[in-house]
This record gives C-alpha cells, structure tokens and sequence, in this order.
C-alpha cells in the first residue's frame, strides 16, 4: 500500500467513523426538536450500529462477488449523498428512515478497507497497518461526537452532517487512487461451525465477556448525553462531546497490549484488571458533576479499551482452526452487546433514573468479570488436555 493511499484510506475510516456517532452527543437535541422520547431519540444511533452485529455473519452472501475497490467507493458515494439528505430532511420518520439505510453500508465500508489494507500491504507490515487502522477508528468515534457538538452550537445540528456527506463523497473520489485491488473476505459461517466454537467454554466465556462490556459501554455514551442535560438543562453541546475526549485512551492502550500482558503474566488477569477499572469508572460516574464525569471518562475508557484489545487478541490465539469464522463472531457478540445495550438499559434510566441505570450496568460488568475468570479456567483446562494428550 502506497504512502499517499494509506492516508486515503485512514481518512476515510476516520470519516466514516464520525458518520457513525456523529448523532450520538446531540440526541438531547433531537429529542426536543421532534418532541420524542428518549427511545425514539438513541434509534439515530442504534439503528446506524444494528447492522454491524449481523454483518460477519450474512455479508459474506451478499458482498462476496464485489472486489474492495469497487464496494468501499460506491458505499461511500451512497453513504455521502445519504447524508447530505439528512441534513436537510425535516421530519423524523425520515431521519430515522436515512439513518437505517446509512447502516447498511457501514460494514461494508469497513470491511472493505480492511481487505484492502490486508491484501496492499506486505507481510511484514500488514500488524502494523492494521493497528494504524484501529488508531483512525477511534480518533474517528471521538472527532465525530466532538466535532457535531461544536458544529451544532456554532451553525446548528444540519452543518455537520452535510459536512460529512461531502467529505464522504470526497473520500470515494479519492479512493480511485487504490492501485491495487483485493477482493472481498468475508467468512460465510455454517451454523455447525458456529456452535462447535460456542461448545469450547473458553470461546463461549469469551464472547460473552465482550458482549456484556460492550452492552455497558454503549449504554453509558448514549445516555450520558440525557443525563447531562437533566443536570443542567442549559449545558451546551460542544460540552457534551468534549467529555467523549476520554475515548482516546483506546488508541493509548492499543498500542501497549504487549506490555499490559507482561505485566500480569497472562491475558486473562490483564482482561480481569481492565473490567475492574471499568467497573470504577461506573462508579465514578455516580457523582453528577461534569468535571468528574469528564476526569472519569478516561478511566472508563482505559478499563473497556483494555479488556477489548486484549480479547481481540485472544481470540485469534484460541483460534487454530477456523480465525475468521471466530473473529467474526466476536465481532458480532462485540455489536449485538452494544446494540442492545443502547436500548433496552433505558427502560430503567426513564423510570428510576441515572443511579439505578448505573446500578443496572454494574451488575453486568460483575457478569463479565465472573465469565473472565471462567475463561481463565477453561483455558487452564484446554492447556492441560493438550499437554497430556500423546
């Protein structure tokens, strides 16, 4: 991959990140301008997440004929035009009809960059490639909440939104530049391999811990922003998105997962302490003041970043046979956590409030610390039978 492409494509990932959650700090906003409820308000976020859960699964049916170049240039150009209509739309049937739609292309949007950043760069640099990769992806997820919060203070919500369309219909402009083509790797999982992996408990207590992280995770962010609001109803929204400023740590602990390990001997313990960190972060989070919650957002971050860079990882050493079919699951235990975790919390954040909604995600968090030591085990378990095995 050429020097003047991988910017290209570290762009669009960042752009396209942006897209993603750019609605997510100015639901408050939403929710008054359209006189909904706060379920009707999070769907502009959830319903653009929804699609990723499902992708590993059923993509590889659908975009399996399509080379990279071809699908990340057209999902852009249909995902910019999408956009730029969102932003002059004006009722929220229609919103919220854009904002599905816009789902469906993300994941092949990433996908897409993915098998071509696999494919263009040469063996030895495709790790690196493929961390530089992540980096974008989360400088994408805090610019794109920042930056729709500054915009909508200074020039109304619909600027950066048609902001971002073109900039996406740049981006598929430039990445006619990719020289090179890759043709789209999907895994098409059989339902017998699925549930052959989910029957290895050290796959099943994987899964499940990343599930219930991420459930947490997106709960939090997507409601932060209401309970914000109910603090100080006067509280602006360029404030809103500073706070996600905490979500840079993940590209800190990314780039240290090694040494994290080696710290604690081994991934499970190092797992273990990252959903501790988490779990204070939530209790800090119980203290409704916003220089607090901005100083605890870095805490939160660092505890979810850590656990998920280092299952990511552990996935693919658990997995001898099968890697894609197994990282594709985990990608869709990773989404379908947070896609219900940006939903079905609220029930409980409408009727009692943000300290048994805080509660509530505790109580997950101590699920997944539990199945983490499980998974400890079940790997201890699966080592001894490997050894003892002639």
């Amino acid at each position: 991959m050429t020097d003047s492409a991988s910017k290209y494509i570290y762009f669009t990932t960042v752009v396209t990140f942006c897209s993603l959650y750019a609605a997510q700090p100015i639901q408050p906003l939403f929710q008054q301008e359209f006189q909904l409820s706060h379920f009707q308000a999070i769907l502009f976020t959830t319903l653009m997440m929804a699609p990723l859960g499902v992708a590993p699964l059923f993509y590889g049916y659908i975009l399996e004929s399509f080379s990279a170049k071809v699908m990340v240039r057209w999902a852009l150009f249909l995902l910019g035009i999408l956009e730029i209509i969102f932003s002059l739309a004006g009722d929220y049937l229609t919103l919220l009809t854009i904002r599905a739609v816009q789902g469906l292309m993300i994941p092949a949007i990433l996908t897409s960059l993915m098998s071509y950043i696999s494919y263009s760069s040469p063996k030895e640099k495709v790790q690196h490639a493929i961390a530089a990769y992540i980096a974008a992806t989360i400088l994408g997820g805090f610019l794109g909440r920042f930056l729709s919060g500054l915009c909508t203070d200074l020039f109304g919500w619909r600027f950066f939104f048609f902001v971002l369309g073109l900039l996406l219909l740049l981006n598929s402009y430039l990445l006619k530049r990719m020289v090179r083509d890759a043709k789209m790797h999907y895994a098409r999982p059989k339902l017998a391999e699925i549930v052959s992996l989910l029957k290895a408990k050290e796959f099943l207590w994987l899964y499940t811990s990343i599930f219930c992280l991420f459930f947490v995770f997106a709960a939090l962010m997507n409601f932060l922003p209401f309970e914000l609001k109910s603090i100080n109803p006067a509280f602006r929204e360029t404030g809103i998105g500073l706070l996600y400023l905490g979500y840079s740590m993940g590209i800190l602990v990314s780039l240290n997962t090694r040494r994290i390990i080696n710290h604690f001997g081994n991934e499970s313990d190092a797992i273990s302490m990252g959903i501790v960190v988490f779990g204070v972060g939530i209790v800090f989070f119980m203290i409704e003041n916003y220089i607090v919650m901005f100083i605890t957002m870095f805490v939160f971050c660092a505890g979810l970043f850590t656990s998920h860079s280092l299952l990511s990882g552990f996935v693919n050493k658990l997995a001898q046979q099968n890697k894609a079919i197994a990282n594709g699951l985990y990608i869709s235990f990773y989404y379908t956590g947070g896609t219900l975790g940006s939903v079905l919390p609220g029930a409980v954040f409408e009727r009692f409030g943000w300290q048994a909604f805080l509660i509530q995600l505790l109580s997950m968090v101590c699920l997944a610390f539990f199945v983490t030591r499980r998974l400890k085990i079940a790997v201890q378990v699966s080592e001894n039978r490997a050894v003892v095995q002639p």
